[in-house]
């Protein structure tokens, strides 16, 4: 009797070499121009917000953050945003509440407009961050000026280089660039090995990160104590915190068409905006001035003094957060919201801690914006890489894929914070 046999599938081949080649130019061209791209912007609005918030209240007399001041500001900014999407060619890009971080190529007339309306957002002080709108900047600057200098590359390469670019630069290193791409690829056929796939993306997130370091020595390390050995007390903690967070932030993702919905009935930009940054800054003055911006540097601030405030100031700090996160990107600011995010999720840790000392600074933190971040990108390397990169700890790690489990469970197959042509919700 003959013996059966069974053959496993034949593996992708892999491309040689003389393939992959000709993807190294474009790809540190890409990178380095997306990084430059992302310094320019960030370094121009935190120029005029060093002015707005500063001198000019200096000059009349306010507080800097006093209520008054941050009302008046917050408005303001959403006037001058409005003017932009309203009278500048290309209205600023689509409606923001439609995208995210897999940018459509936008036509260049729009370009210049989304830059000036996320420089005006990034200082004005709302609370989103610049990834969704210098994502879309570089993949339209790619598509364009890789269609007219290099003609034979396929276009569809372009957009891919520019947001791993670009991702690489917000963070500062190339893998957060190759998680989210390889996650993008999972759900699309592929044509050899993924390592393949990934060459060009890993090298232009390398070389935007690498510039994006060597130009403005970026840094996510909150600086809290260091955590040693893990106990079964870390794992427990983990595993209540980053669900938790994640239900608050569904609690958010389920509000968010609502919001937006009443938002939008106002129809013109010119009530829409202004509308959003009053109520901004009615959040800014029950939350103070830390709820304000992207939140990258004020949730430093948070975590040099993790004892300095109660559970329920920190709790309070995320809440107010979350809901100027939920306004902002609701009234047509033009931002992204992983940053605000990182903040919410930053402040729920340092509750917890607070609430019950024998949770770790560092578990509590990483956890929380885990959670927070999976309700609110549905990101799941993101949100992990984000999470670890905080605390700095590489005992934290095993800790937080535990704790996705429970967190992933919770927001798979709901709704996401992005929201289709119609105003319904992205599933």
């Amino acid at each position: 009797m003959a013996q059966e046999t069974t053959q496993e599938p034949p593996s992708a081949p892999t491309a040689p070499a003389r393939a992959l080649l000709p993807f190294i130019l474009p790809a540190v061209v890409v990178g380095v121009a997306a990084s430059l791209v992302f310094v320019g912007v960030s370094a121009a609005a935190e120029r005029l917000q060093g002015v707005l918030w500063g001198p000019l209240p200096d000059a009349l007399g306010v507080g800097r953050f006093c209520v008054l001041w941050m009302c008046v500001m917050l408005t303001a900014t959403g006037i001058a945003v409005g003017l932009v999407v309203w009278k500048v060619p290309g209205h600023a890009g689509p409606d923001p509440a439609t995208l995210g971080l897999n940018a459509p190529v936008l036509p260049p007339a729009v370009l210049p407009g989304l830059l000036l309306a996320t420089g005006l957002m990034l200082a004005g002080g709302p609370s989103l961050g610049p990834e969704n709108p210098i994502i879309a900047v570089n993949v339209g600057l790619a598509a364009w000026l890789g269609g007219r200098f290099l003609p034979r590359t396929p276009g569809a390469l372009w957009p891919v280089l520019a947001e791993a670019a670009t991702i690489g630069a917000l963070f500062g290193t190339p893998v957060a660039a190759a998680l989210v791409i390889s996650e993008a690829l999972a759900g699309r056929p592929m044509r050899g090995r993924l390592w393949d796939n990934l060459f060009a993306p890993l090298t232009a997130g390398a070389c935007g990160a690498m510039t994006t370091t060597l130009v403005a020595h970026p840094t996510f390390d909150l600086g809290l104590p260091p955590m040693g050995h893990p106990h079964a007390r870390d794992v427990l903690a983990a595993l209540v915190i980053a669900p938790a967070a994640a239900a608050l932030g569904m609690g958010a993702v389920y509000a968010f068409p609502y919001v937006h919905g009443a938002l939008r009935r106002l129809r013109h930009p010119m009530l829409m905006l202004p509308a959003g940054g009053l109520l901004l800054g009615a959040l800014a003055a029950a939350g103070g001035e830390l709820t304000l911006f992207k939140g990258l540097s004020e949730m430093g601030q948070l975590a040099r003094a993790p004892e300095g405030r109660s559970a329920g100031g920190f709790a309070t700090l995320a809440v107010v957060k979350l809901a100027a996160l939920l306004v902002a990107a609701s009234c047509g600011f033009r931002g992204g919201r992983i940053f605000p995010a990182v903040f919410v999720g930053t402040a729920l840790g340092l509750a917890a801690h607070a609430l019950v000392p024998a949770v770790h600074p560092a578990v509590g933190v990483a956890a929380g914006v885990l959670g927070m971040l999976l309700a609110i990108t549905r990101q799941g390397w993101v949100s992990l890489f984000t999470a670890a990169v905080l605390v700095v700890s590489p005992a934290v790690l095993a800790l937080l894929c535990v704790a996705s489990l429970p967190a992933w469970l919770l927001v798979t197959g709901r709704p996401q914070m992005q929201l289709r042509e119609d105003g319904t919700p992205v599933r």
